[in-house]
Order: structure tokens, then C-alpha cells, then sequence
């Protein structure tokens, strides 16, 4: 299996990531689609993992008041488990400007373990986005 995930070039690939999260988000997990997609979009950085050359995952990042939030993990059910999350986290940090002191994101219960083997750690306490349960996590410095 070959994982290769880059920073998504063209409007073909930006298809292509709302593809997956409309798969992910929409269509599994039940989110509002007016929910999925927001004004955030054209100021965000965001990357399309392949597998074997197929779409499979999909992030996200851009700054904000507080620092640079990491968002809209999404990988297609066939791919969980395969490490390609972690492929898509590994290249979304290794891309963050070198001046991104503050990197947070808000995570899925079941994907905290994902954040925390690249550092990240939970605070405050459970929240709710879309009625998912979600806890802030933030990396360590």
C-alpha cells in the first residue's frame, strides 16, 4: 500500500477532499451538510492523502485569533487503521510555519489517540460540535 498525501493544488483536488468529508462527515456521521462547509474554506491549507493513487483521506489547517487550529480530519472507512491518518498528520505538521507556537485542534473521542502519539494532549473538557463528542487537544511544545 502507498500513502502519499499532499497540499491540494487545484479546484479538481479541492473536489476531491469535499468528496471525503462529505462521505465522512455528511453521509456517516450524520453532520448538516451547511455544517460541514464553512467560510473558513478559501483561507485554509488543505491537504488529500491517496492510497494506491485513490483518494482516501483528507485535513486541513489555518491560523486563527489563538493560533493555528488543525481541522477536518476526515479518512474513507476502507482506509482507517492503515496508518494513513497519521500519514495526513505527520505531513500537515511537518508544513506548519516554523513560527506556529500555538497548534490545536478539536478531536473526535475515538481519534484522540491518533493527536496524542504526535503530541498532542487534551484540555479542558468535553464539548460537543454537530453532536459529536470532541475534546480540545493542544501540542506540546
Amino acid at each position: 500500500m502507498t500513502i502519499a498525501v499532499e497540499r491540494v493544488r487545484d479546484a479538481s483536488e479541492l473536489e476531491e477532499v469535499f468528496a471525503i468529508r462529505r462521505e465522512v462527515f455528511v453521509v456517516e456521521q450524520a453532520v448538516p451538510e451547511e455544517e460541514e462547509y464553512d467560510e473558513h474554506e478559501a483561507e485554509s491549507h488543505h491537504y488529500l492523502a491517496r492510497v494506491n493513487g485513490l483518494p482516501a483521506a483528507t485535513a486541513r489547517w489555518r491560523f486563527t485569533e489563538h493560533g493555528v487550529k488543525l481541522e477536518r480530519f476526515a479518512v474513507l472507512a476502507q482506509y482507517r487503521k492503515a496508518g494513513v491518518g497519521s500519514a495526513v498528520l505527520r505531513r500537515v505538521l511537518s508544513d506548519l510555519p516554523a513560527d506556529a507556537e500555538f497548534v490545536y485542534l478539536h478531536a473526535q473521542v475515538p481519534a484522540m489517540n491518533l493527536y496524542a502519539r504526535q503530541g498532542f494532549e487534551p484540555v479542558g473538557e468535553l464539548f460537543y460540535e454537530c453532536e459529536i463528542p470532541h475534546y480540545k487537544m493542544v501540542k506540546r511544545a
